[in-house]
């Protein structure tokens, strides 16, 4: 009786399989034209003397569209985060900090939110139009930065190469018309930053 049941098994296993009972082939994850990196930084509770950057923390490096959105819807919405947290998107490679080779000689264009639901719809623009290569200049851009603050929320998009006016005035205008803002916005240096208090404006669209 054993027997005739695994040669009844062995026939149905070896029997041909109709169009309606054969698997799905997987569908193929869609790959970006490069790597990025999401970072997150909180100093709402920083430690006594502590630098700048020491909070800093790699989070999760992407390099999928179906795993940016599943980050995404998880977590990365910048109206989640505390008061005086940041979230960043980075070229993989590239970290965060004005010491970066990367962005050593760059600066950075800012624009200012007071509503958390504006922020994270600008926040989600611009990283859609990162990872999908929307900028003429995409080789120029090193990533973008949320800050959630108490009083205003900030985005800044850093870009390499701070010098290049025409460049960086290509890039402002662009990013304009991506997150759909209509006020000025302005580029300051990562260097003048570094010397003082008060950033002045360098460029502005």
């Amino acid at each position: 009786m054993a027997t005739s049941e695994a040669s009844a098994t062995v026939a149905a296993a070896a029997a041909p399989v109709g169009p309606e009972t054969q698997p799905q082939p997987q569908p193929q994850p869609h790959k970006l034209e490069r790597k990025w990196t999401f970072w997150f930084d909180n100093q709402s509770k920083p430690k006594q003397g502590a630098a700048w950057g020491t909070s800093l923390r790699k989070v999760y490096t992407f390099e999928t569209v179906e795993e940016f959105w599943c980050l995404y819807d998880q977590i990365f919405k910048p109206s989640r985060l505390p008061i005086n947290a940041d979230f960043h998107l980075f070229k993989a490679g590239v970290e965060p900090k004005w010491e970066d080779p990367e962005c050593a000689n760059g600066g950075k264009w800012s624009v200012t939110s007071n509503r958390k639901a504006n922020l994270d719809t600008m926040w989600l623009e611009t990283l859609m139009a990162l990872i999908g290569e929307q900028f003429d200049e995409a080789d120029e851009i090193c990533g973008v930065v949320a800050s959630v603050r108490q009083r205003q929320d900030k985005l800044a998009l850093w870009t390499k190469t701070a010098a290049n006016e025409a460049v960086q005035m290509g890039i402002g205008k662009k990013w304009k018309e991506i997150i759909d803002v209509t006020d000025r916005i302005t580029y300051s240096f990562h260097d003048d930053s570094r010397r003082e208090r008060s950033v002045k404006s360098r460029y502005n669209v």
